[in-house]
Formats: structure tokens, C-alpha cells, sequence
């Protein structure tokens, strides 16, 4: 990049490709921030924050000074330098979060490289960006990125496989629900692939503090989780939970 023959003005080509890659660290940041609760400067990042400040960064620390200087090295300069410590401060939040379990599972731990090396993937694009355009290097490193979070949802399917029996009482109500006429509106959501987790360490008896430690999330994170399950449930509390789909029930 540069392309010869693109169409339209020469800068378009790179609002297009940093507009492509903004809108994957979104994706990804988004998704390790839902996993692990994991804070920025206490911001909390849901997908419309984060979206509304890499379109921000975007504008004023690339096309402003490129439209200033008409430089494009110096844009790239004033864009990647600051998004790339953004980035290692994220990923310092993101491995203190993750550094010491408290009696995690294998899954967790095997979640939590993956995460890792998903993150660390990410982080190294800005810093390629600034020493030039490689574009064979910063392709590999996004397509690992992704890979690995892939790996991470293909994962958490065969946990849920080979947890199934567990969960036959949960499935088997749901099933039920689905078939009525008139479903309630989140039996049409479902159960996300956290609550899913939540909901099996609830059977299991944990603590909502023994939950927040196994997943890397806060305690009142935990507990608005089973909140969500118990509303989709349509039990009123933990206890109430336990009764209809306990091990008793499996």
C-alpha cells in the first residue's frame, strides 16, 4: 500500500485499511472486556464507547495531522505511538487480571492463554503499523488474533458437551419453553455462553465469590449473571433455581 489505479483520493486507501483494523480491536477489546470485566481507567468499555473513541483517535491523531503536515509518515506517528500505549496499558490490566487464579478449571486456564495471546496479537498491529507497512506480518498477526479466539469459542462448545448432563435439566425445560406457542421474549435470546457457564457453577454449589474468582470477574458481576439466568428461567432466586434444576434433577 499504496495501490496504483485505486480510485479516488490517496488517503482513502488508509482510512479504509485503519478503518478495517479499528473495527477488529473493537470487536476483540469488546470481547475479552465482556469475558473478564477487565477496566480502562475505569471507563467502562461497551461497544458504542469503544467505537466512539477509536473513531475520535482516529480523526484527530491520523487525518488531522496528515491534513496539517500532508505527511503521511508524521500521521502514522501521532496515530500509532499513543494507540500503541493504550494498547500495552490494556494489556497490563488485562494479564493482572489473569495472573493469579484462585482454583480456576482447565478450560479457565486454557481461555486465559488463548485471551492472551489474542491480545498480545492485537497489540503488536499498531506497533507494526508504525515501522511501515508490512502487510504479509500484520495480516499473519490479526488472522492469530482471531484464530485464537475462535479456539476459544470451539472450546467452550466441548466444555459444554462434555458437561451436557449437567445441564439436561436447564436444556430440557428450555426445549420445553421454545416449543409453547407464545414464548417470552428472552427464551427467543437464549442463554449467552457465559450465563451457560454461570448457570453450571451455580449447580455446583459455588459462591458467587467462588464464581468471580474461577472466571476473573467481580463478585457483583457474578451475581448480576445468575440474575439474568434466574429472569430467563423463570425461578425468583438461587434457591428457587437449585430446587427445579439441581442434581437431584439429573
Amino acid at each position: 500500500m499504496p495501490f496504483d489505479g485505486f480510485p479516488g483520493p490517496f488517503i482513502l486507501q488508509y482510512v479504509i485499511t485503519y478503518g478495517v483494523a479499528i473495527t477488529m480491536g473493537i470487536f476483540l477489546f469488546h470481547y475479552i472486556y465482556r469475558e473478564y470485566d477487565v477496566r480502562i481507567l475505569n471507563v467502562h468499555l461497551t461497544i458504542a464507547n469503544i467505537s466512539i473513541y477509536g473513531a475520535l483517535c482516529f480523526f484527530g491523531l491520523f487525518l488531522l495531522p496528515y491534513y496539517f503536515t500532508g505527511s503521511l509518515d508524521t500521521a502514522r506517528v501521532c496515530f500509532t505511538v499513543p494507540i500503541s500505549l493504550i494498547c500495552l496499558y490494556f494489556l497490563w490490566a488485562f494479564y493482572g487480571r489473569i495472573s493469579k487464579p484462585k482454583n480456576p478449571n482447565k478450560f479457565v486456564l486454557r481461555r486465559n492463554k488463548l485471551s492472551l495471546l489474542s491480545v498480545i496479537c492485537m497489540i503488536l498491529l499498531p506497533m507494526l503499523t508504525l515501522i511501515g507497512d508490512y502487510q504479509w506480518l500484520t495480516f499473519t498477526i490479526v488472522n492469530t488474533s482471531f484464530y485464537a479466539i475462535t479456539a476459544i469459542e470451539i472450546d467452550r462448545y466441548l466444555y459444554f458437551l462434555e458437561h451436557k448432563k449437567k445441564m439436561n435439566a436447564l436444556l430440557n425445560y428450555y426445549k420445553a419453553e421454545r416449543n409453547k406457542e407464545i414464548a417470552p421474549k428472552f427464551f427467543t435470546r437464549g442463554l449467552t455462553g457465559r450465563e451457560i457457564e454461570m448457570a453450571m457453577s451455580v449447580l455446583d454449589g459455588r459462591s458467587y465469590k467462588e464464581i468471580g474468582d474461577e472466571y476473573f470477574i467481580a463478585e457483583k458481576t457474578a451475581s448480576k449473571h445468575a440474575s439474568n439466568i434466574f429472569k430467563k428461567m423463570r425461578v425468583k432466586n438461587r434457591t428457587e433455581f437449585m430446587e427445579r434444576f439441581g442434581k437431584k434433577k439429573l
